[in-house]
């Protein structure tokens, strides 16, 4: 892709990596989102994570010329993504626990609930 835009691709190639950062963060969200959706249990969005985590090391490798197979890197990216699905994932769960047993519990954060008194 050198050479593709301009004679040095340098600013092409940091806005192309923002774009996969937040393409990343995004499917990271909704993949929290969707197990939640599904009533599923907290691991499958572990699994989940772990498999986009590969995903995103396979992007930095074909767009920028990365590491494909580096632990250091594979952990950092599967631990960010996570934080991102988790919170999906919490956000989701608890819309789903306040609206459909909206006579148990109320909602006291983005990421909780707790028993009606």
């Amino acid at each position: 892709m050198q050479g593709l835009f301009f004679e040095t691709d340098t600013g092409v190639r940091y806005v192309l990596r923002f774009l996969v950062l937040l393409l990343g963060f995004w499917t990271a969200w909704r993949t929290g989102k969707a197990v939640a959706e599904g009533w599923q249990h907290y691991p499958t969005v572990i699994v989940y994570t772990l498999l986009l985590g590969v995903a995103m090391r396979f992007l930095h490798y074909a767009l920028f010329q990365g590491p494909f197979i580096n632990p250091f890197y594979y952990v950092i990216d599967v631990a960010v993504l996570l934080v991102f699905a988790t919170a999906g994932y919490r956000v989701r769960r608890t819309r789903q626990m306040v609206d459909n047993y909206y006579w148990l519990y109320e909602k006291t954060s983005a990421f909780s609930w707790k028993n009606k008194d």
